[in-house]
């Protein structure tokens, strides 16, 4: 009980009168504009309570404060992913096994075949066989149906293209769907041909909702529930290992916000910020949920919407034409614009923040209309309407964003997708992910790894914002290029503004939750293509440690990528055949 009051003294003083953990001789980035940098600080209930110099934070220490000594190793907040889909981790050589076709595992159609052919060979008699995240500009195509059936004409094959707004299915899964050569295209998708007319397996944006569940989806090798939990709890574990302390969803159903809460009451640690997705807006309006329904472990957060497509999948609706192909200008979005002001009225008017996916510069200023309706029929104070991505944009766009009050939820993934959006050409990737333009002009940013589709690794995607440079050496828009002092803050105190949680965490600042992370190096101080090699020391939250990395001799070992179970990455818990995000 002392203890207590003494915390609630400190906080509305400012002063730390207690402490049971203290933190000495470190570099401290606070990301606090009041107070940038310290050597110490001291947490206290879960909360930092003080933030200075060794000495004065010493002088809080008890007899029973427990002392870290982190010997001149760098702190930060805790990483705050705004953006991405969790999945539930299963071992490789398992039925549930969704086989990693990213560029670091495959560079070959052939090795496509092969690595879903042993998949093949564990996978139950009548069971889909599936893969994702491969890259067709590295294999110099998209896999088709004739390649998928070199691995099974018996059963379902089901790969995704690293946007995951692409997948690609066997001639199996296209029969048993009633898919042939007169299924006509449907609004806002598209489905591959070969020249017959025949559809080649390619299926593209809302096109994918012609796929019935029962032909491209697991039926009954589904994981059960305590597996289920165990390979969620492996991927949240992963998040952690990178320095992410908060994630938010982005986009899921009541089932998976039950998931949610019972990953959090196992100890999940990781904080999550949960989008429904709009189609569950109904039975959430009918329940009586709002936004910020919660704790600081798990908070409804904001309604997650589409419109509009693909930036890697090169189906994002553009105002002018690709740089390779004059005649495309993507995919335009299902939802006219007289559709689209109805919905964002109605989920505005019943007091939610909405949360927009959209890439193409003329998907954008759809959202920006709808927005802008929206406010002059009801105006609102700090509404932080989000767009997540915002990836193609101008100064136009830019401007009417700033007057909006609008986040831009930017990706960072040049690191992964630079030989793609090389198709975008010069003048669009000089305003692509605009960070340092919408910087300078006050817009609030977030950073997002949109995982799977790029690695939910804080470091890398910080790289990326401070390079602009790709695996293969690739510099895309190097006029956005922001300072590794800005790139952490969109990580950590940016990330929580777009949840309307900045005066909770996000700094290292009293009061706030305990939630930060150790580096061996200052990423402010190494070379900046290296700052993704920062070996990562620990993770804590709310003041406890819940990673700590393996001996130093082996951290320094590339580790295998995550590889993601088939946990409904896109299967239905999202509306209007949202599968995947980028």
């Amino acid at each position: 009980m002392i203890k207590r009051i003494c915390f609630v003294l400190a906080l509305l003083s400012n002063i730390a009168f207690a402490a049971d953990t203290i933190v000495i001789d470190a570099k401290v980035i606070t990301v606090d504009p009041n107070h940038p940098s310290a050597q110490a600080f001291a947490i206290d209930n879960g909360r930092f309570t003080a933030v200075g110099t060794n000495a004065e934070i010493l002088k809080l220490k008890m007899a029973s404060t427990n002392v870290i000594d982190l010997k001149g190793e760098t702190v930060t907040p805790g990483f705050n992913d705004a953006h991405l889909h969790p999945q539930a981790i299963y071992q490789e050589g398992t039925p549930h096994y969704r086989v990693w076709l990213g560029a670091d595992r495959v560079k070959t159609i052939d090795e496509v075949v092969a690595a879903l052919k042993r998949q093949a060979a564990v996978t139950p008699a009548g069971e889909r066989i599936s893969g994702y995240g491969y890259n067709d500009v590295l294999l110099g195509r998209h896999p088709n149906r004739h390649d998928l059936d070199k691995v099974s004409t018996s059963q379902p094959v089901e790969i995704t293209h690293g946007s995951g707004h692409i997948t690609v299915v066997n001639s199996y899964v296209l029969n048993a769907s009633g898919v042939t050569k007169d299924t006509p295209d449907p609004k806002g998708g598209a489905l591959d041909r070969d020249p017959d007319g025949t559809p080649n397996g390619v299926i593209r944006e809302s096109a994918r909702g012609l796929i019935s569940r029962g032909a491209g989806r697991n039926t009954t090798n589904i994981a059960d529930r305590d597996d289920e939990l165990k390979g969620y709890m492996n991927c949240f574990r992963q998040y952690s290992a990178k320095g992410i302390t908060s994630v938010g969803i982005a986009g899921g159903s009541p089932s998976s916000f039950r998931t949610m809460q019972a990953l959090r009451d196992l100890g999940n640690p990781v904080r999550v910020g949960f989008m429904f997705s709009v189609g569950s807006f109904d039975e959430l309006q009918a329940a009586g949920i709002q936004r910020g329904f919660g704790d600081d472990r798990l908070r409804i957060s904001s309604l997650k919407n589409f419109q509009g497509n693909s930036l890697s999948g090169r189906t994002a609706w553009l105002s002018q034409a690709y740089s390779d192909r004059p005649d495309y200008f993507g995919i335009p979005p299902a939802r006219s614009q007289e559709q689209l002001d109805a919905d964002v009225q109605k989920w505005w008017d019943a007091g939610w923040q909405v949360a927009t996916h959209s890439n193409g510069d003329r998907e954008i200023d759809m959202v920006l209309t709808a927005i802008e309706r929206a406010e002059a029929k009801n105006p609102r104070p700090d509404a932080r309407w989000r767009i997540e991505h915002a990836s193609v944009m101008n100064q136009a766009l830019l401007d009417r964003a700033k007057k909006d009050g609008v986040v831009l939820v930017f990706h960072s993934y040049m690191w992964e997708y630079g030989d793609i959006l090389q198709s975008y050409g010069p003048e669009r990737l000089s305003m692509m992910h605009a960070y340092r333009t919408a910087i300078d002009m006050g817009i609030p940013v977030a950073g997002h790894s949109d995982s799977p589709i790029s690695a939910a690794d804080p470091l890398l995607r910080i790289q990326d914002m401070v390079t602009r440079t790709s695996s293969q050496g690739i510099v895309n828009g190097a006029n956005q290029r922001v300072s590794v002092d800005e790139a952490i803050k969109v990580w950590t105190l940016d990330g929580a503004y777009a949840t309307f949680e900045e005066n909770i965490k996000g700094s290292i600042a009293p009061g706030k939750l305990a939630d930060f992370v150790v580096l061996q190096k200052d990423p402010r101080q190494v070379p900046p293509n290296t700052i993704k090699d920062i070996v990562l020391e620990a993770t804590y939250l709310a003041g406890q440690k819940v990673y700590t990395a393996p001996a130093k001799a082996v951290a320094m070992i590339p580790q295998p990528p995550i590889n993601y179970g088939d946990a409904n990455f896109g299967d239905g818990d999202e509306e209007e055949n949202e599968y995947g995000n980028n």
